[in-house]
This record gives structure tokens, C-alpha cells and sequence, in this order.
């Protein structure tokens, strides 16, 4: 079914802004509240220190129903999901089930091509093992090049299944329950009941139904949650309390070759599941996320304990990233400037 672009600004406020200053909150209700023939369908969250200090939703979890966008809406977040695995994938390393630089042969010893006895869970978390396929060669010497990759996430997701003896969807299950990430799922476990419709927009400037939203490998890109179970997610996660000290400073470490010339932010440089940048000597963890019919954005800035979350279930202008994640990225600007001071 096809939906015609439409203006409009339904909104739900439950919070303010940064504590007596309510510049950025003027800033943002400016961003969010222009009229545009391509308005901003989603959620928006800041915190601080543990502090709601911005969060509203805009528009419609329906479109076609009118049906207003709740605080509790859940959304596929994209790659916002690789953390999520590599968290997993860590915690096995920390019981001594896995080693990151070792063969994943030894851990898939069925498959059939020679890069299995060259391609490690390390090459697999920084995506610089040039895998393409299951029955295909390599497109890069292993280790010499990076390309942002899917397929090397769902092998780590096959990986844990193997050394823990349980399902990768049973696994995240009991990572979000330990969470109190109520609303958070793979989509396997089919107990979310507020996942909201995404939309993509068509050559022709209208907005489709997305069918084709779970077409990404889950652990590279399908996970479903809101963005309060994701602000949760970044008060535990780099608050040091899913992963031992050590291990977590080699995930926010820049690993060597790990870097990309990002279609929205230029040279990038990767942790284990995340993006590790200091430019202008701030650092940002996090990544953002694109599924078909949904763009997110989740960045978190450890000195002032900052969250940035946008979650849209409306994705326009596909074909030009900076273009589709225009309200995202307007948003991290403010709050960088707002940070810069």
C-alpha cells in the first residue's frame, strides 16, 4: 500500500530540556517541528547522567491508521544490534570458550572454503576478513583490508550458538531480561507486541509499507527496541556492567586496520561492534542503524555521560544516507555543540 507524503506535527512531550537551559530543547522542537514535505516520524531521546532530558515522539507508529507513536513503540534498529552480539560474542571470550585470533575453523569446522583457516572472531568483529559469502572467496587477502560487512555478524552469531550450546536468540533473550530491557528482542522470540510499521519512500516521492524490513542478517541489523530500553542499554553497557574492565577497554579500543570512509561521517574508526571517534577531542561510542523502512542513531559520550537516540520508522531518500539521516544527524550536531562549550 502506498501512502502520500503528508505534513504534520502530532508530538508527545514527557520531559525537558537540559536542566535550566532550555536552548537545545528550542533547538531540537525547531529541527523536529519544520514544516517539510518530509517530516520526522519517530523518537527522540536524550539523557545525561542518568537523566531524561529530552524525549518525544513524532507522527504515527501507522500512518495509514493515524495511529499516534507511543513512548514504548519498538523499532529494528539496524546495526545498532552488532553491539549487542558483541557483547555476546565477549562474554564467551571471557569464559575461555572462545579465542578472538584464533581460526573460526575450529569453532565452524563445517565450512567449506580455505578462509576458515585464516579468518578469525577478531577479523569478524572489525570487519576485515572480506568474506562475501559462505561459498565464495574472499574479496580482499584477510586482515589487509576493511569492508563493512553482515555476513561475518551472523557467523559470530553462529559461532556462540556452537560454544555455548544454546540459540543466539535464546542468548539475547537472557542478555535483555539481565538488562530489564523489557521491550528489546530478537526477532525469533516473538513476544514484542508495540513494533511499529516502517516505510520507505518510493522513486515516484511516495511512502511504501516496508515488507522486506527483517532481510538483514539479526546480528548484524534485525534486532527490535525502543529508546528507552536503549538508553538503558548504554547506562549498563558502558557503565562497565556487562563486561570485565579489560575486556571492555579492548571493545572501545581503535583496532588497527579498522577504519572506513563512512557514507555520512568520513574517516571512522571501529571498536568491536561500535564506532570509536575523538575528533575535536570528544569522545563518541555508538553507531547508527539503517533496516529497510527504518534509520536509528544511538551515541553515547562517556565524559558527560551523554545519550543521543533517534529511532524513524520513516526512511526518505534512500539512495543518498546523508540525505535519509538528515533529522539524525542535525541532532548529534547540536548536542556536539552543545558539548563543545
Amino acid at each position: 500500500m502506498k501512502y502520500v507524503l503528508f505534513l504534520f506535527a502530532f508530538l508527545k512531550t514527557t520531559s525537558i530540556a537540559f536542566g535550566q537551559q532550555n536552548d537545545i530543547e528550542k533547538q531540537l522542537d525547531s529541527l523536529f517541528l519544520l514544516k517539510t514535505a518530509k517530516p520526522f516520524n519517530g523518537i527522540v531521546l536524550i539523557s545525561q547522567n542518568g537523566q531524561v532530558k529530552y524525549l518525544k515522539t513524532y507522527g504515527y507508529s501507522d500512518i495509514d491508521q493515524k495511529e499516534p507513536l507511543k513512548l514504548n513503540d519498538q523499532f529494528v534498529v539496524g546495526s545498532i544490534s552488532k553491539q549487542f552480539t558483541a557483547v555476546l560474542v565477549l562474554r564467551e571470550f571471557e569464559k575461555g570458550r572462545i579465542e578472538l585470533n584464533t581460526p573460526i575453523r575450529k569453532y565452524l569446522p563445517e565450512l567449506t572454503q580455505s578462509w576458515a583457516d585464516t579468518v578469525t572472531i577478531h577479523h569478524l568483529l572489525t570487519h576485515t576478513h572480506g568474506i562475501t559469502g559462505l561459498d565464495k572467496p574472499t574479496s580482499f587477502k584477510v586482515g589487509s583490508q576493511y569492508s563493512y560487512s553482515q555476513i561475518g555478524y551472523d557467523l559470530l552469531a553462529k559461532i556462540v550458538e556452537k560454544t555455548s550450546d544454546i540459540s543466539f536468540a535464546e542468548l539475547s533473550r537472557r542478555l535483555f531480561e539481565e538488562c530489564r530491557m523489557e521491550n528489546t528482542f530478537h526477532p525469533d522470540i516473538n513476544k514484542y507486541s508495540n513494533l511499529v510499521k516502517g516505510y520507505t519512500e518510493s522513486e515516484s516521492g511516495e511512502l511504501e509499507y516496508e515488507t522486506e524490513t527483517f532481510q538483514n542478517y539479526v546480528a548484524a541489523g534485525s534486532f527490535i527496541s525502543t529508546a528507552e530500553d536503549l538508553n538503558t542499554w548504554n547506562d549498563l553497557f558502558y557503565g562497565g556492567k556487562l563486561l570485565k574492565n579489560k575486556t571492555m577497554k579492548m571493545l572501545k579500543t581503535k583496532q588497527k586496520g579498522a577504519v572506513r570512509d563512512h557514507p555520512i561521517f568520513g574517516i571512522t574508526e571501529y571498536g568491536y561492534g561500535i564506532t570509536v571517534d575523538t575528533k575535536e577531542n570528544i569522545l563518541q561510542l555508538g553507531q547508527t542503524g539503517f533496516a529497510p523502512g527504518f534509520i536509528s542513531m544511538n551515541f553515547y559520550f562517556p565524559k558527560t555521560k551523554t545519550s543521543v537516540i533517534l529511532l524513524q520508522n520513516t526512511a526518505y531518500e534512500t539512495n543518498d544516507l546523508k540525505k535519509a539521516f538528515y533529522y539524525h544527524t542535525e541532532t548529534w550536531k547540536i548536542i556536539r555543540n552543545e558539548l563543545k562549550k
